[in-house]
């Protein structure tokens, strides 16, 4: 058990980096091996679920979503991140309202999300939110967050306290984890829509739309994967100015996204 501890304490040491917002980050897993999982995930929902035959619809959504990615190289530090060669977009002819991006560049859309954010600026708060989660390497690092709690699972269980164990892992340590990353990408998309000219004042009523179409029927923050729809507004609009400031500078050097 001794060297146990200690090679995942060397293995710690080894993998400590930081996120594009300063957070100190645990990763294990290469940009590569993630990117591989990335691509192979995306290609299964492919084969299991119908593509739009909206051809309107899929450009549209291309159209924002390209313009988002068009801005990854104007970030800061790009080194640091974990940039795709490049990106595919799909859209998938599901009513949930749902969108998400994969290590390895592949953007998902589901058509039940349009019905949500209703406008190019709203759904381009979206994609930048979820692009964000791939620069970011929050896969790897959730990947990486679930291996050494599934060795204390193991060892927990041993003496008889693996429930008990993995209740306090998951409502200590995962949940408030995945909401960071969340909370992360929400402030880093903002920026990222803000660069490719759209307003990113639209993400307040994005998050508005949400939890009125959600109807209140969702679990406490603590509970939660993701931070509440309130918090969501509250980070957004603290962010909003330099935000602003962003945008302003985009229209000025002229991205200006007509995506319809």
């Amino acid at each position: 058990m001794r060297r146990l501890v200690l090679v995942f304490a060397c293995a710690a040491i080894v993998a400590c980096a930081t996120s594009p917002l300063g957070r100190k980050q645990f990763i294990l897993i290469s940009d590569e091996s993630i990117s591989e999982q990335g691509i192979a995930s995306f290609r299964q929902m492919q084969k299991e679920m119908p593509a739009s035959t909206d051809t309107a619809t899929v450009r549209y959504v291309q159209c924002v979503s390209n313009s988002i990615t068009r801005q990854v190289p104007r970030l800061p530090d790009t080194a640091n991140l974990s940039v795709p060669a490049g990106w595919e977009v799909g859209v998938f002819a599901s009513q949930d309202v749902n969108a998400f991006a994969l290590p390895g560049g592949k953007i998902g859309v589901f058509e039940g999300l349009l019905k949500v954010a209703n406008t190019q600026d709203q759904l381009a708060s979206v994609i930048g939110h979820e692009v964000a989660h791939v620069l970011a390497r929050h896969s790897a690092e959730r990947a990486s967050a679930n291996i050494p709690a599934q060795l204390g699972g193991a060892v927990a269980s041993i003496y008889g306290v693996g429930q008990l164990y993995g209740m306090g892992v998951n409502a200590l340590f995962l949940l408030p984890y995945s909401r960071s990353h969340e909370s992360e990408a929400d402030l880093m998309g903002l920026d990222l829509m803000a660069m490719a000219g759209f307003d990113p004042r639209a993400s307040v009523q994005l998050w508005q739309n949400m939890a009125k179409a959600s109807g209140g029927q969702k679990p406490p923050e603590m509970l939660s994967t993701h931070p509440s729809d309130a918090t969501r507004i509250a980070d957004l609009n603290n962010r909003m100015k330099s935000a602003l400031d962003i945008y302003v500078a985009a229209l000025a050097r002229g991205e200006k996204p007509n995506c319809r």
